[in-house]
């Protein structure tokens, strides 16, 4: 079998407390997380929000140790996949490319095309699609691809989503296992699945397919769950790391939590399903904000089910998805974004810009609108709050 590389996507996080600015400043500018009707506005934008917010972020990640694990943790899953893939015969090469970090997307193209690779298959390490996330990392690619006539050389095949991946299921349920055998009547334990919510919006208006891949992740695992314990668990689904004045997914993972501490739950084993690593959302929001919460709202025991990291059944679940990528039909870059014109890009046409029934996305408009005008008036130096003295 010819050489192989393997590109894992993920989304990137600061090492540094220094970083947290410019990371967010990336973050922000990208349109398929804000969406704004006039593009020249992106970056500027982009600056006044990580400006703001750049403060209680550097807090943050001071709380976890100064910065964001999720570089180190990916090249050591990519290492751990590329062996694995060896093993069992694939010469392959594990390349890892950051969306709003280092290493950027440029530089692992950079590296594959001068270590010579013919074929590459793309893994996004998002289980489930969504716009933000894998849309972006895909998008980001196509971009890079269409620049550059060597890397459109490359063969390229992509795995759109996989939360129904065996391994990950399987991996999943094993780890919540765990932490349900260590309560006290493990029967009664409440399985609290929180996954990183995204705009209404985006499954509303853009039909991002992310709510109904987390809600048939989660019957799997629970399926899988139930068959390793003997009994079945009550759970519950939440989503959590909201920003802005938008309405995102809910119920949000504040609220149920305070639910739960109403029903009397004492033994909670909390799931991190959208995330596969460990990082801010995982160390700071769950393990700080939301164990405080918890206990706030009358919740005994609070056990947070760990990432999957390199847990080797989820390393062997990757590495199938490889093999069966190598061995199927190729989907190449432009195959996946032509399956994600179901799941429109942002910014959206001009004419749609804003519309939604939804009186707090209205709210969240109307704020954005705002901001728009008080960043020209800083830029221009003219305007009303010039007037009255306070610019």
């Amino acid at each position: 079998m010819a050489r192989v590389g393997v590109l894992l996507l993920n989304l990137g996080g600061p090492e540094r407390i220094q970083d947290v600015g410019p990371f967010l400043y990336n973050l922000f500018s990208d349109p398929e997380i804000i969406r704004l009707p006039t593009p020249a506005l992106q970056k500027p934008l982009a600056w006044v929000i990580s400006t703001l917010r750049s403060g209680k972020s550097q807090e943050a990640y001071k709380a976890i140790g100064g910065g964001s694990p999720l570089r180190r943790i990916t090249e050591q899953q990519a290492r751990e996949l590329q062996s694995q893939l060896r093993q069992r015969g694939i010469d392959a090469t594990s390349y890892v490319a950051m969306r709003y970090w280092h290493p950027f997307t440029e530089s692992a193209v950079a590296d594959i095309k001068a270590d010579g690779i013919k074929e590459v298959v793309v893994l996004p390490l998002y289980p489930h699609y969504s716009i933000g996330t894998s849309g972006s990392s895909f998008r980001e690619l196509m971009r890079l691809r269409q620049a550059d006539l060597s890397f459109q050389k490359i063969s390229i095949r992509c795995i759109r989503s996989w939360y129904d991946n065996p391994g990950y299921v399987r991996a999943m349920a094993e780890l919540i296992s765990e932490k349900i055998r260590l309560c006290s009547i493990p029967e009664e334990a409440h399985v609290f699945f929180s996954a990183h919510g995204v705009p209404k919006s985006y499954v509303e208006e853009a039909g991002d397919p992310y709510q109904k891949e987390i809600e048939k992740c989660t019957l799997l695992i629970m399926s899988d769950l139930c068959n390793l314990l003997g009994h079945e668990n009550k759970f519950s689904l939440a989503y959590q790391s909201r920003v802005g004045p938008e309405e995102w997914l809910k119920p949000y993972t504040e609220d149920v939590l305070q639910e739960l501490g109403k029903a009397k739950v004492n033994d909670l084993v909390v799931v991190p399903i959208s995330f596969v690593s460990e990082h801010i959302e995982t160390l700071q929001e769950i393990d700080i904000e939301y164990r405080d919460l918890a206990y706030k709202y009358g919740i005994i025991n609070f056990r947070r089910v760990r990432a999957l990291d390199t847990y080797p059944l989820f390393i062997d679940g990757l590495a199938d998805l490889v093999d069966s990528s190598l061995k199927g039909p190729e989907v190449d870059i432009s195959d996946v974004a032509e399956l994600s014109t179901k799941v429109k890009f942002y910014p959206q046409e001009k004419w749609q810009w804003g519309w939604n029934n939804s009186s707090e996305v209205w709210n969240g408009r109307v704020a954005m609108y705002l901001i728009l005008i008080f960043l020209l008036e800083i830029i221009s130096g003219n305007g009303p709050l010039h007037s009255i003295g306070l610019l």
